[in-house]
């Protein structure tokens, strides 16, 4: 990538890191929050689920309000929404006010989640987007290498309330990075008014776009399986394999790695074979190690290494079927672009939170549950990658 597309990549990476480290900071603290405030396991994926449900639906507001203002404006609110919630969360001493600070938080994340997709989108289409977004990527996979280590430092200095402080300090580090780094890239001759009848007309055509649909839900069901580790992962690791939390913050780490650094891989992958093959070859792979790690795990064969072995390798085919599936399921959509990302976006979240809550009975320290869910999210994208049309 040229250097004039470093810089972009390096600053919508990191605006897009907001959303990430409110999870995975999270994630060692869960059962201590939950001990804290007497919360259950269910309920502490709740506040995961919360999340997710609110940064889903929330998208649908900012992208077409990215196409009518331009896409900085729609970016203040959400760090300002985002910073609310955090607040909330801070200062949370029930179940209730936790998950209400989530909610919150996800509505502010989710316009760092669409946005910068929308902007990668006025600037450029087909491989090179895919390979501005595997850049991208690599900025924010900084989030699930060192966001579970920082948020167990913290706990252990601070207490579980310092994590919330910590990304405070992100939301500002943010902001400025909006304010003097990030120049405007929607043209005012390409704005569109928001009006709900081009939103419903919109919508309307995209959800009978059959190649729109199945590649947001090769994503959604792609994401899916990540959100049910997200969600059961501390439980599994630390109470059911028995690592503390500094541990599960590296074992967390070793499984982020393979999927930044497949991402990576994405580009020159999609170059070389084209965004279909790549797509399909990765799904496969995605299916096959997971439905054979839920094999072993029935069998009574899964330890914490042949866990992380599988799910390391399931991850990997997971970080090459995200970049493409972004850039395809946007390619053809023009000039409603930040509609195709917000609706694609919230029906990803939606189904990824959708799912964790149909399991959420299940979770807990157990590991076959959570393999067993990520192995049926992976053969539905493997199902999914095989109808889309080929002209994708």
């Amino acid at each position: 990538m040229s250097g004039s597309l470093a810089r972009p990549a390096l600053i919508l990476g990191l605006l897009s890191c907001l959303g990430p480290f409110a999870i995975d900071m999270y994630l060692p603290a869960m059962p201590v929050i939950g001990d804290s405030l007497a919360v259950s396991p269910m309920g502490m994926q709740s506040t995961i689920t919360a999340y997710f449900a609110s940064f889903g639906i929330t998208q649908m507001f900012y992208g077409p309000w990215a196409d009518q203002s331009g896409r900085k404006l729609p970016l203040y609110a959400g760090i300002a929404m985002f910073v609310l919630g955090t607040i909330l969360c801070m200062t949370a001493t029930s179940a209730t006010g936790l998950i209400a600070g989530r909610f919150v938080q996800g509505m502010g994340g989710a316009a760092l989640g669409v946005v910068p997709r929308a902007i990668v989108r006025d600037m450029m289409t087909g491989a090179e987007a895919t390979r501005m977004m595997s850049k991208i990527m690599l900025t924010f996979s900084v989030s699930p290498m060192l966001a579970p280590l920082v948020g167990s430092a913290l706990l252990v200095i601070t207490g579980w309330r310092g994590i919330f402080g910590a990304l405070l300090v992100a939301s500002v580090v943010s902001l400025t990075l909006l304010a003097v780094a990030q120049p405007e890239t929607l043209a005012k001759d390409n704005r569109r008014p928001f009006k709900m009848s081009f939103l419903l007309k919109g919508c309307a055509e995209l959800l009978v776009d059959k190649t729109f649909l199945l590649l947001t839900f090769v994503g959604a069901f792609g994401f899916g399986s990540f959100f049910i580790f997200l969600a059961s992962a501390s439980y599994v690791y630390q109470q059911g394999f028995g690592l503390s939390s500094t541990q599960f913050s590296i074992a967390f780490a070793v499984n982020a790695m393979a999927f930044i650094g497949a991402s990576q891989g994405a580009s020159r992958a999609t170059v070389r074979f084209g965004n279909m093959p790549v797509l399909i070859w990765a799904s496969a792979g995605f299916a096959l190690a997971t439905v054979g790690l839920l094999v072993l795990a029935l069998g009574g064969a899964v330890n914490l290494w042949v866990c992380m072995a599988c799910l390391g390798l399931g991850n990997a085919c997971l970080g090459l079927i995200v970049p493409a599936t972004m850039v395809m399921a946007l390619d053809d959509q023009g000039d409603k672009a930040g509609l195709a990302s917000s609706l694609g976006g919230t029906l990803q979240m939606l189904t990824g939170g959708a799912m964790v809550v149909a399991l959420g009975p299940w979770l807990g320290a157990s590991a076959t549950p959570m393999i067993a869910g990520i192995a049926f999210a992976a053969c539905v994208t493997l199902a999914l990658t095989l109808l889309v049309p080929r002209k994708a």
